[in-house]
């Protein structure tokens, strides 16, 4: 396919989905780490928190939900009376299965007081057991609120990490979960990267391992990342996550330069969301997200007291 080609099929995919939103009463959300045709034509991008408070907060009969599978799953929990479509309902997020029931029972044995922290990034089946969800956003404010001396932190094992350190008054016991592709970044490749761009701020998600979170000058949410870079002062950056949000960045700010932190920074499951997937389950309503009713009002209150601890 030309490129001329291939422009003019996604303009007429663009203004279909234009069309079909405005006739469903739909909204689109997309998450930053989706391919950038998708992002510029949703009506909402952010990261797992913000996309949270969104999907409860939607004035729309339909939300199609442009990210992984567990994305479209809290988004149903959060709103069980509303249609929630998947453009593709095989993308899906390996972190969000990283974590043992047995394991969570064991543990709440072994400390009474145990608080299982759950990292929106899981599976409705993982955060019916959890006593509240949290997301890289909100993770160090909801631990600190949480009046329980022993904190289980599921499934990521960086995330947690990082928690941690912060909240060092509680005692937090790390799940062995992780993000492929944060997990796969090395201090190593910070290092050489430093080497070539000495003048760069480095911006790194908490997914990261500790060592490289270590030698970033700001460790942070997607959105929290997005944030720091406009106002860092720095006009190179190193980018320690996913490599769709290059496209937000610079699109704020376009005077900068950007350079990921290692070439294989992407998640080939989010890029499994396309225009034309948008186009074909909102125009005949597919792929529609369901929970069972029981598994959905116990994740419920976990991620409802994520969102009034996180205010």
């Amino acid at each position: 396919m030309s490129k001329q080609t291939e422009e003019t099929e996604m303009s007429s995919l663009t203004e279909e989905i234009q069309i079909l939103k405005k006739e469903k009463q739909a909204m689109i959300l997309a998450h930053y780490y989706v391919p950038d045709e998708v992002q510029e034509i949703a009506d909402v991008t952010g990261d797992s928190f913000y996309l949270s408070k969104v999907a409860k907060e939607a004035d729309a009969k339909i939300l199609v939900f442009a990210g992984v599978s567990f994305m479209g799953e809290s988004a149903k929990i959060l709103n069980p009376e509303k249609k929630v479509l998947l453009p593709d309902p095989a993308a899906d997020c390996a972190m969000a299965h990283m974590a043992d029931v047995e394991k969570i029972r064991a543990m709440r044995n072994r400390y009474p007081d145990l608080a299982v922290v759950c990292y929106i990034n899981s599976t409705a089946k993982l955060k019916q057991y959890a006593d509240v969800c949290v997301t890289s956003a909100n993770a160090v404010k909801v631990v600190k609120a949480l009046p329980n001396k022993h904190i289980y932190f599921i499934p990521d094992q960086h995330l947690g990490s990082f928690v941690a350190a912060q909240v060092p008054e509680k005692e937090v016991i790390l799940g062995d979960g992780y993000c492929p592709v944060h997990h796969q970044i090395t201090a190593e490749e910070v290092r050489q990267a430093q080497k070539v761009h000495p003048e760069a701020s480095v911006f790194v998600h908490p997914e990261c391992p500790k060592e490289v979170t270590e030698l970033a000058d700001y460790v942070g949410s997607t959105s929290g990342i997005i944030r720091a870079v406009a106002e860092d002062e720095a006009k190179t950056c190193l980018i320690g996550t996913e490599l769709g949000v290059l496209y937000e960045l610079k699109k704020q700010n376009p005077e900068k330069e950007f350079y990921p932190l290692q070439a294989e920074q992407c998640c080939y499951d989010m890029k499994k969301v396309t225009l034309k997937k948008v186009r074909d389950c909102l125009r005949d309503e597919t792929n529609e997200v369901y929970v069972d009713r029981e598994v959905s009002e116990k994740a419920n209150r976990a991620m409802e007291l994520m969102l009034q601890l996180a205010k």
